[in-house]
């Protein structure tokens, strides 16, 4: 059976199954209480208790401190940080305690920091600069984490339920924005490192992260009714990547345009298009497109903000361009 939800009620209910199964999973974090209203930890709290529900002072680096303590002591934490944004003041705890602390430990085998950081990203809601950042890049730029970026409520509870079996530190980033999708009542989970071809195309590759997914699927529709058949690859995690998925589709149609709402700067599209050209450099007919955020804060302005961040019309205007050059 088939159920329309929404992210956060996907991933409400992917923690209460990883909960049930594995005593050793427990979620610590900002504003668990009260249990009412809709969010990944709604009601858990009733279900499972205040030892294992845990609702934490304003204090990032102690969530995150806390959950590497823990995780190296057998336990499976999932630390509620909310918004990226907030988490920075953690990043200490996060980038070098958590993703590094098996390989500064001599890689010791036996050594487990099973952690998921869960932490929301974008904008297109006035969020002003300080609560509207997507940074991706920046933790993938660090060695030791796995990194997870659902774009649908069918991978955001299956990704998660994978991420939290998992013996690595993992970063779960959602968007604020998304629409309801469809998730099966059954038992099941997401593989990491698996995109998944979202819409089949000839004519160019685009692949897009997290809400760019459906930017640029909406942008393909359109183009299609001008005769442009555009590939969209939605890689689901950045590590690991799927970058073989990707360099299929470049060969396929000798062109690539990345969509990240990341600042581009050092951002996903730089990454992912300098792989591509290193593996499948003589496939490409045009220069790799990118998308981004022009390097800037995300201004509170909704006028403004419209004017940074990736829109339908950027994407379809990238796209555009690689068929012209």
């Amino acid at each position: 059976m088939m159920r329309s939800i929404t992210t956060a009620q996907a991933m409400n209910e992917a923690l209460a199954e990883e909960m049930r199964r594995d005593p050793a999973v427990y979620v610590v974090g900002l504003g668990l209480y009260p249990s009412a209203g809709e969010s990944a930890t709604s009601g858990l709290v009733d279900e499972f208790g205040e030892l294992r529900v845990r609702s934490a002072p304003m204090s990032e680096t102690a969530i995150a401190g806390s959950a590497v303590g823990a995780a190296l002591v057998g336990m499976r934490p999932v630390a509620e940080l909310h918004l990226a944004d907030f988490a920075f003041n953690a990043l200490d705890e996060i980038l070098s305690k958590s993703g590094k602390w098996r390989y500064t430990h001599g890689g010791n085998d036996g050594m487990k920091l099973p952690i998921v950081f869960l932490e929301g990203i974008g904008g297109y809601v006035a969020g002003a600069s300080e609560h509207s950042q997507s940074p991706l890049a920046l933790y993938w730029h660090f060695p030791g984490l796995k990194i997870a970026v659902p774009a649908t409520p069918y991978d955001a509870k299956g990704l998660l339920k994978t991420a939290v079996r998992d013996d690595n530190p993992v970063m779960f980033f959602t968007h604020k924005l998304g629409a309801p999708g469809p998730v099966p009542d059954d038992e099941y989970v997401v593989p990491f490192g698996e995109a998944v071809v979202r819409r089949p195309g000839a004519d160019v590759t685009v692949v897009a992260t997290s809400y760019m997914v459906v930017l640029s699927m909406e942008a393909a529709a359109n183009l299609a009714d001008q005769g442009v058949d555009v590939e969209v690859i939605d890689p689901r995690t950045l590590e690991p990547l799927d970058i073989e998925t990707i360099v299929a589709s470049v060969v396929k149609t000798g062109r690539l345009v990345v969509v990240d709402e990341d600042t581009e700067r050092c951002g996903v599209g730089a990454e992912i298009g300098a792989q591509v050209m290193e593996r499948a450099f003589t496939a490409l007919r045009a220069p790799v497109g990118r998308v981004a955020n022009p390097n800037l804060p995300v201004p509170y302005s909704p006028p403004l903000e419209q004017a940074v961040l990736p829109s339908i019309t950027s994407i379809e205007t990238a796209i555009l361009a690689t068929l012209t050059n």
